[in-house]
């Protein structure tokens, strides 16, 4: 729930911070944004293989996430970033895309579908590194 556990009243920035402290659902508050025009585009997307491994966790879901509305701040004293924009923090993940599609045309969310490009795996044995009509140099 979007309301409880935040403490709206101190936030930094957001000019409808005693607003959103009414309210409990996400769906209220987004409700209210698209009322207001507050509300920017969504893209929905398949996310991509981590480059630090090999394994390809958490990119079989399809993701809903809203476009940034505003740049992000620099915290002159700290140094730390910052932003005023609390739909950043949305991240809503769905089994398929047809179902992140219809959450967002049900919502009556403007998004961008970004499908995801194939990836060309290449077979590899270990033993090519040794072989005598390598094409690479030998590095060590």
């Amino acid at each position: 729930m979007l309301g409880q556990g935040l403490d709206f009243a101190n936030a930094p920035g957001s000019e409808y911070r005693s607003f959103f402290a009414s309210f409990c659902s996400q769906k209220e508050v987004l409700t209210w944004l698209f009322a207001k025009g507050v509300v920017m585009r969504a893209r929905i997307f398949l996310p991509a293989k981590s480059a630090m491994q090999s394994g390809t966790a958490k990119t079989h879901r399809w993701v809903l996430e809203y476009e940034p509305n505003s740049a992000k701040i620099r915290d002159p004293l700290m140094g730390w970033t910052g932003s005023d924009d609390m739909l950043s923090q949305i991240h809503l993940s769905f089994e398929t895309k047809e179902a992140a599609i219809a959450y967002a045309q049900e919502h009556e969310i403007p998004f961008d579908l970004e499908l995801p490009v194939a990836r060309v795996k290449r077979p590899k044995a270990y033993a090519d590194n040794f072989r005598f009509d390598r094409k690479e140099n030998w590095t060590h």
